[in-house]
């Protein structure tokens, strides 16, 4: 008897001696196939690369360009989200569920949080060709609610086409104590003394490339990299920090001028490039005070830090590809996911929670905290002067569609591939060309519905012409569109009719930084333009045109998730429950109540921790009575109850009731009595970047007076009930996630 088994190529009969045995064999064509590796930065401005331009040290992302091709017409969207979604996709992000952040979702099918499950994913399609798959770094590609240890994990890193995964999913994080994920858990960040996010996950990066090696030494592997930074917080050591602060002492206006000198020297500019005009909402940095100069020098030289740090990581990466002997046909491209931010305000901070809280404090009141920068007491971000810095030559930031939101540097290496040392390119390229040309280069049949185009030709040909006409933007209704070197652009104020937008014109071409507007010049090319991007937005999918703020979104729709629960109950051996649950803050009033079981004065241990130590609140007991913290950036609240708790079976928590400007009474309650109060000048929706454990604080903790975990026992602690007296504050949610993004 002969029976085929789906692809079975043997026999089978009755017994083994009547049977043919048969094993596959790996695919023929996998042969020779390129490994890729692709590193995404975060936020960081396209003249921020030494070899952009910059003054800061990049060596191993500057040694490949050396060796490589430096690409100075590529773009992406101006927001991270959408452009990760183009990046592994090959489609322009409307079109797949990503037109916003991931962190909302508005009701369309053109921004639902999450990638479309029907579109086929890079990760997805090499793995399906026999690549191994890994990604070591940020994801925020899921929605928020559905970053909990129970999931839904159908948009998490191994649904969507990655063997392994170690990092975070959220926007951002700590560098110093993470949220970290590994495949579909969360775990605990290393107690290494040092620790640092980035060299964490360099680790984890070259560990995966190791085990390829060793157990699949056939097949190539797709490995994504993709950085905390330079998203704040800025954090690194301080010795990459202190070098920096005579180096940025000139200011960002000098800054803008040298590097665009810089620039042309490179070749990556035009010599005839204008520098664009200074934003508007950026004082000049002669007018600034003393103080202020002295801090936002810091404040730069953080960012300075952390990104050489992430650099020296690259090259510890680079160094492995080396060593296994793999760095010829390696594919190695870096990149940024959008311009620099302006998310630190106009004054930044020493702590990054400050303005993530809606807090501008002035210079002199950082000076004092200067000593904690980049530490975990100096989770720190730039004023936008020194983002608009990051871009130069060109003008705008992140959410904008100008160049200062969409230009990102990319350096391309494959010293199997690529012949042309140190050379640039100028071809306009797009992040949804990424995707197609990554295949290309494998041999790999394209979806027929990719928007993008492989680069393949530019990697021989320095003055080929663009695969494609034209490319389309939209972004919080900001819009824009290119088409054939040339390029219309407007900005959209939010509540306003699109008809009343006023358009811009430039002339790539001879134009490169689009500092010449050309409008009334050529009044008939805008109005073609215009007509233009109307079909584009039609064939994208980018309708219905969305410029309602998160506030009004969340207002329209409701958050989802642990945010919308009234009340909540956790229990201790439960896992972390995560920032990205939005419930972590303080800035709405509450009833804790922790349930006790056959208490005994000498029990001792945390009942809820929120947040770590650069901010939270935590309530536990030592000697017998409550104590309840608050920390907001440096301002502690001590409560102890004035009276013992009673042993046997009972409970103990607090109240906080929030008032009118940001101010809230607290009061400890055990048994229904309350036991102490006190007034917390300020509560925040964003106390740090950690979320919250019950019966324990694990990782870093709220309070300095107790050693992590500092766990209460479980037979003890029973449950704990977290009650809302209200709903979400949506506008401060709102304005949570828009600083954050």
């Amino acid at each position: 008897m002969n029976t085929d088994a789906h692809d079975f190529q043997g026999t089978i009969g009755t017994t083994v001696a009547e049977s043919q045995p048969w094993w596959p064999t790996p695919p023929a064509d996998l042969a020779g196939k390129p490994n890729v590796v692709m590193v995404i930065l975060d936020d960081t401005g396209w003249s921020d690369f030494g070899c952009f331009g910059s003054e800061i040290n990049t060596p191993a992302i500057d040694s490949l360009a050396q060796t490589g091709l430096r690409y100075n017409n590529f773009h992406v969207t101006p927001l991270c989200s959408p452009t990760r979604a183009s990046l592994l996709t090959g489609r322009n992000h409307h079109s797949v569920g990503m037109r916003f952040l991931a962190d909302a979702d508005t009701g369309f099918p053109n921004s639902r949080g999450a990638i479309r499950p029907d579109v086929a994913m890079l990760p997805q399609i090499l793995r399906s060709k026999g690549y191994g798959t890994y990604l070591a770094g940020k994801w925020h590609l899921a929605p928020l609610h559905e970053i909990t240890p129970a999931g839904p994990f159908q948009n998490w890193p191994l649904s969507r086409g990655f063997d392994k995964y170690y990092g975070f999913m959220d926007g951002c994080t700590d560098q110093y104590a993470p949220e970290l994920i590994q495949d579909n858990h969360s775990v605990a960040p290393p107690a290494t003394p040092g620790y640092h996010l980035s060299e964490d996950l360099a680790d984890h990066a070259a560990t995966f490339i190791k085990d390829h090696v060793a157990f699949r030494p056939e097949t190539p592997f797709y490995l994504q990299f993709a950085l905390g930074a330079t998203h704040a917080p800025f954090q690194a050591p301080r010795e990459y920090i202190e070098k920096y602060l005579p180096v940025f002492a000139k200011g960002w206006d000098i800054t803008r001028a040298e590097r665009l000198e810089r620039q042309k020297a490179l070749g990556v500019v035009p010599a005839n490039t204008i520098l664009t005009e200074p934003s508007d909402s950026v004082r000049r940095w002669d007018g600034l005070s003393d103080d202020e100069r002295e801090v936002f020098t810091h404040l730069q030289a953080a960012f300075a830090g952390f990104l050489e740090h992430a650099d020296a990581q690259i090259g510890r990466l680079l160094e492995t590809l080396e060593s296994l002997g793999l760095k010829e046909n390696t594919i190695v491209l870096v990149m940024s996911d959008n311009g620099a931010s302006r998310e630190g305000g106009p004054t930044g901070d020493v702590d990054c929670n400050a303005p993530y809280s809606g807090t501008n404090r002035p210079a002199a009141e950082q000076l004092e905290l200067l000593p904690d920068l980049g530490t975990a007491m100096g989770p720190a971000h730039y004023p936008e002067g020194w983002a608009m810095a990051g871009n130069t030559p060109f003008r705008r930031y992140k959410q904008f569609v100008d160049l200062g939101g969409v230009r990102s540097p990319l350096v391309f290496s494959w010293p199997a591939g690529i012949k042309e040392s140190g050379g640039v390119r100028n071809q306009f390229v797009h992040a949804i060309d990424i995707m197609p040309t990554l295949l290309d280069l494998a041999g790999i049949e394209m979806p027929d519905d990719v928007d993008g185009a492989s680069l393949r030709d530019s990697l021989a040909e320095a003055t080929g012409p663009a695969r494609r006409d034209t490319q389309f933007w939209e972004m919080l209704g900001h819009r824009a569109i290119w088409h054939k070197g040339w390029k219309a652009v407007t900005e959209h104020v939010s509540g306003e009719s699109f008809d009343d937008d006023k358009w811009r014109l430039y002339n790539g071409a001879v134009d490169f930084s689009e500092s010449i507007d050309m409008a009334e010049e050529f009044p008939e090319k805008v109005e073609n333009l215009k007509a233009l991007w109307w079909n584009q937005a039609h064939s994208v999918g980018a309708f219905p045109l969305d410029d309602r703020t998160l506030y009004d979104l969340l207002t329209a729709r409701g958050p989802s998730g642990l945010i919308n629960c009234r009340e909540i109950v956790l229990r201790p051996g439960q896992s972390h429950v995560p920032f990205a649950s939005a419930i972590a803050g303080s800035d709405r009033s509450m009833e804790v109540n922790a349930y006790l079981t056959g208490f005994e004065s000498s029990t001792e241990g945390v009942l809820l921790a929120s947040g770590n130590i650069r901010g939270g609140y935590v309530l536990y007991i030592r000697n017998g009575t409550a104590t309840f913290e608050h920390n907001h950036l440096g301002t502690r609240v001590v409560l102890k109850a004035d009276a013992p708790i009673p042993e046997g079976d009972t409970t103990v928590g607090f109240r906080l009731i929030r008032h009118e400007g940001r101010s809230a009474t607290v009061e400890l309650v055990q048994q229904g009595i309350v036991t102490g109060r006190a007034v917390v000048p300020q509560v925040s929706g964003h106390l740090s970047f950690w979320g919250m454990d019950v019966g324990a604080d694990p990782v870093s903790t709220v309070s300095p007076d107790y050693v992590a975990p500092f766990a209460m026992a479980g037979s003890v602690l029973d449950r704990v009930v977290l009650r809302f007296d209200t709903g979400p504050d949506l506008e401060d949610l709102a304005d949570l996630m828009a600083a954050t993004e």
